[in-house]
């Protein structure tokens, strides 16, 4: 058996003994098949003399088993009609075929399930069909039907099979190949049916069907009855007309529809769904409605807590809309206050208000108040700056210290002759632009080229340039900063930058000309081109000339952001390095008037001198005065503010 043996190496099965095997090949052979066999008990095979030097083969005939003794029982070796296998008894025939030849005939009696081997067919009749297998568990205790045919060779093949019909024999040993008698099997009425049977093929499967209804006796009576109809108790003799009378009798209860019915349908009218019996309808019809009540509760339900959700988001939405707003409102005034838009008065307001507090705080006299608030009045009167601020001479103590002092000097450019103007009470924190704009016109005031432009006038007072601005604007300049500053600064402390200085300049009929140097081109974020501008403006020769030039130019409006101030000169150090000189607004004038003394000390020009690496500002921008313009000229210019361009470097 070493086939059979290398067969067991390559599968999972279980091992079992010959006998088990032999029970389980009788249960799971295709039920109704005959298969040829040759004469006698064996299922298929024939008796072949074992192979060996001890004994002559002789076919037919009985040969003791090798390695007994003399007089030992005898036994016939068996070889397999199919593939020549030889085997030593009928049991290990019976595994042999199962194994060798039927694995992928496996069918299940029942449902006609293939294609699966034997312990998953075993293990899918143990859980599918309980109630099938324990009826032919009882149907083992009925004694075996005979049956008689007249042709021999059915007869023959009949007597040799057994038709155990319990997917379980091997549970019940008296069912063994060995008990069953040799001239009848024992049949089962429900595997004749049309699905696991091939009964068909034999004249005598009718009559084993008709015999089994007939059997009496109380132990059948335990065992099966007729089946019941389930619609009115109708008894019949077997399952298919059963079927049948079901089909026909009761076809309204049915899913489907008997063909040619002259029964009414009815249709759903949610589904689709025919149906031949009214009440049926108005069931299926109720569970559409409960189900449908059902949906819309739940969508209820849902519908409220999105609701709520809603509400939930949308006061989150709103608070933080409102917070945000709160936050813009708050940032606003703030930028109001900082730029002096928030309707909190103007020059002045804020001057009475601060000598009041010099007052109350006992530093001021009250006649001194009053002495000042009527000279205050009457400089806003008149629209001229009272002087109070002002600083005169400070170009000309420059030129006389670099002509006898600063040897560190190689070279120094200075601006025409310009007042120093300060912060008062009344602009402090504001008004730079304003003092920048007085320090520019008094230059330009002492200057002959611009006697005709600037004829009869005098320094301002900060709210008479506020109220030129205006004028200018009225006259059609920049409308955009006239819009941003909502065309007004009188009574309020607005800044002013380039472009109103521009502006005025411009209205004024002065020639001028915005320099934007909108980012660094140095390292470190310096503006090595500012300076190199502004000494290009100041100096026409840069070699062979004095040590000090004091020119015809005006001094250069500078602005940045938060500040401006007022380039008056430019040096060039022994290093060839570039030192601008810059009046600042918010020097008083204690301090400028130190630079007046004859012996002008070096530590005072510090507040003057702003080197490369002291202006680090991201962005300035200049106004440069260039000279006077035409009436046509300042006609050109105002058109050409309307949009605002700059010269911008690099």
């Amino acid at each position: 058996m070493l086939e059979t043996e290398s067969f067991w190496g390559r599968r999972s099965f279980p091992r079992f003994t010959a006998d088990r095997w032999a029970e389980r090949a009788t249960c799971l052979r295709l039920w109704g098949r005959e298969s040829e066999s040759t004469p006698g008990p064996l299922l298929c095979g024939r008796p072949v003399p074992p192979a060996g030097p001890e004994v002559e083969a002789q076919p037919g005939a009985v040969w003791p088993r090798p390695g007994r003794r003399a007089g030992a029982a005898e036994c016939t070796m068996l070889s397999c009609d199919i593939c020549g296998e030889s085997v030593t008894s009928e049991p290990d025939m019976q595994a042999h075929l199962l194994i060798a030849h039927m694995e992928n005939e496996v069918i299940c009696p029942f449902c006609k399930l293939s294609g699966v081997n034997y312990d998953e067919m075993c293990f899918h009749i143990e859980t599918a069909h309980f109630e099938q297998k324990e009826l032919g568990r009882n149907f083992e205790r009925i004694n075996p039907i005979h049956h008689r045919t007249s042709d021999n060779r059915k007869d023959s093949a009949q007597q040799s099979r057994m038709e155990v019909h319990s997917p379980c024999a091997s549970n019940h040993p008296n069912i063994s190949a060995q008990s069953q008698p040799k001239d009848g099997t024992l049949e089962h009425k429900a595997f004749y049916s049309e699905n696991l049977t091939e009964s068909r093929k034999f004249p005598g499967s009718k009559e084993k069907q008709g015999d089994l209804p007939k059997i009496k006796g109380p132990i059948y009576g335990t065992v099966y009855s007729p089946p019941e109809c389930p619609f009115c108790g109708k008894i019949e003799d077997c399952p298919q007309d059963m079927e049948t009378h079901v089909k026909t009798k009761h076809a309204n209860l049915l899913d489907t529809p008997v063909k040619d019915c002259d029964q009414p349908l009815y249709d759903c009218p949610m589904c689709g769904l025919i149906c031949t019996n009214y009440h049926i309808l108005q069931e299926h019809v109720d569970l559409h409605l409960e189900e449908s009540s059902f949906r819309q509760g739940m969508d209820r339900v849902q519908y409220s807590r999105d609701l709520e959700l809603a509400h939930h988001l949308q006061e989150e939405e709103d608070r933080r809309r409102s917070e945000e707003s709160r936050q813009e409102r708050e940032e606003f005034q703030k930028l109001q206050r900082q730029y002096g838009l928030d309707n909190s008065g103007g020059y002045k307001q804020q001057l009475l208000r601060s000598m009041e507090r010099e007052v109350n705080s006992g530093r001021m006299h009250p006649s001194e108040f009053h002495r000042r608030k009527a000279d205050m009045m009457e400089s806003l009167a008149i629209g001229i700056d009272d002087g109070k601020t002002k600083t005169s001479g400070i170009i000309e103590a420059l030129l006389q210290h670099y002509q006898n002092a600063a040897p560190e000097v190689r070279r120094v450019w200075l601006s025409a002759a310009v007042d120093h103007f300060h912060s008062s009470s009344g602009d402090k924190g504001w008004g730079c632009g304003y003092r920048n704009f007085q320090m520019l016109l008094s230059s330009l005031l002492q200057n002959d080229t611009y006697h005709d432009c600037l004829k009869d006038m005098a320094v301002p007072c900060i709210p008479k340039i506020q109220s030129m601005i205006e004028d200018a604007w009225r006259e059609g300049f920049d409308p955009q900063g006239a819009t941003q500053l909502n065309d007004r600064l009188q009574g309020t402390k607005a800044w002013i930058g380039a472009c109103e200085i521009y502006t005025l300049l411009t209205s004024l009929r002065v020639k001028c000309r915005i320099v934007d140097f909108h980012k660094s081109t140095g390292p470190l974020g310096t503006h090595p081109r500012l300076f190199e501008w502004i000494l290009n403006y100041y100096s026409t020769e840069r070699e062979g000339g004095p040590k000090v030039v004091c020119t015809s130019k005006p001094p250069i409006y500078l602005q940045h952001q938060g500040h401006s101030r007022t380039v008056v000169g430019i040096e060039e150090r022994k290093n060839r390095t570039l030192c601008l000189l810059i009046f600042d607004p918010g020097c008083p004038s204690r301090e400028m008037q130190k630079l007046l003394k004859q012996d002008m000390e070096a530590n005072s020009l510090k507040q003057l001198r702003k080197f490369v690496g002291n202006l680090k500002h991201k962005q300035y921008q200049i106004v440069a005065v260039e000279g006077v313009l035409t009436a046509e000229e300042k006609i050109a210019r105002r058109q050409a503010s309307q949009v605002f361009t700059a010269e911008k470097i690099p």
